[in-house]
Parts: C-alpha cells; structure tokens; sequence
C-alpha cells in the first residue's frame, strides 16, 4: 500500500529483456536507504518488488523483474535510459497518509493532451480509457504515474488536474509532454462500491 507522495525521482540504468522477464534497474536515493530484497517499491505508480540491489557512491541501483503483463499495461513499456521515474517507499503502519490509499495496481494509461503553463501553476489534461473514466469524479483523487492529485474537471473522457510547482520540481511529471502515456490508478472506493452494488444487484 502506498500514499500517492512521491518520494524521490529515481533515474532509470538500464531495460533490458530477458528470457524470462523485462529486466529495469534503478538508481535511487532516498528510496535506496534501507530497502531490501524483496520489498516493494512504486516506480511511476506500480508496485514493483526489488530483486536484487547494489551500492552506486552514494546511490543504490535497485534491480526489478517486470512480468511481460506488467511491460504491456504500464507505461514504464517507454522508459529509456536516463528517464524519470516516480519512486515511492511502501506505506508504514506508523506513517502519515498524505495523499490517498494508493495500492499500486495500475487501472491502465491515459495519453497527455494537455499540458501548459498557468501562472505559477501548471494544467494537465488527460485523455483516459473509457472503462475507467466512470471511476473519476469532480473533487476526487485519481494516482497519475504514482502522484496522488485532485481531480479538477472531468469532461467527456478528459480529466483536468492541478500541479503546483512543488509537485512539477519533485516529480518526473517536468519529464513529461504532450502525447506522454502516464499510470493510471483510480480511487479504490469507487471500485469497492461499484462491486458491491453489482453483486447485491445479482442477489435479488
């Protein structure tokens, strides 16, 4: 379980296939300290378990094995070399839930339409698949690449959103432009209740 507050940007070594998974290394920081084979880790929203690791000077490279579902349903399906990506310690019992509950399961990809500056602020619009823009509401939360945000419009399939510059200089979101595909992941209430209603709608 994670929160959405994206700890670090970590910057991504090396992709490489193999024949039994997609191989990606990591160089990490702050998300570097303490972790250990077999923890999870969010990159870009997706809950990852490191495989192995490696001391870098004062980085840590963190190795993981990206199942061929995983490759084909996220966007870390384009990351090269030297991209950015959104990194996230998992949730600990005693810490503070600053964002919202965040699983790491990614729902799927939108598509960057737009994404301009407003004043000191920045406007992202994304386009989101249908199935699951019945998920996202005005005022809720939705997890973009990881980042736990506020929905600000949603029109059509189109869902707005907010960054302040706090998120654009801590985030990989400066990394992104139009036409970018980001991780998905929307509210796990909405989906709780949906599932609900449907079974209690079958049991009459």
């Amino acid at each position: 379980m994670f929160t959405g507050v994206v700890e670090e940007t970590g910057v991504v070594e090396e992709v490489s296939s193999t024949p039994r998974a997609i191989a990606l290394t990591v160089r990490a920081t702050v998300c570097g300290r303490g972790v250990k084979v077999g923890d999870s880790l969010a990159v870009n929203g997706c809950c990852l378990t490191v495989a192995s690791l490696s001391m870098r000077s004062r980085s840590r490279l963190l190795n993981f094995e990206l199942l061929r579902e995983t490759w084909k349903r996220t966007n870390l399906r384009s990351v090269r070399k030297n991209s950015l990506v959104n990194l996230e310690r998992s949730l600990a019992m005693n810490g503070r839930l600053g964002g919202h509950f965040v699983t790491g399961h990614i729902d799927g990809v939108g598509r960057i339409v737009r994404w301009e500056r407003v004043g000191a602020d920045r406007m992202l619009e994304i386009a989101v698949p249908p199935k699951l823009i019945r998920y996202v509401v005005f005022k809720g939360s939705i997890a973009v690449d990881g980042i736990s945000l506020t929905v600000a419009k949603v029109s059509g399939r189109r869902v707005r959103v907010w960054i302040i510059p706090h998120t654009w200089e801590a985030t990989a979101l400066r990394d992104r432009s139009v036409g970018d595909m980001v991780n998905l992941e929307t509210d796990l209430l909405g989906k709780f209740v949906e599932r609900l209603l449907s079974r209690s709608g079958r049991s009459k």
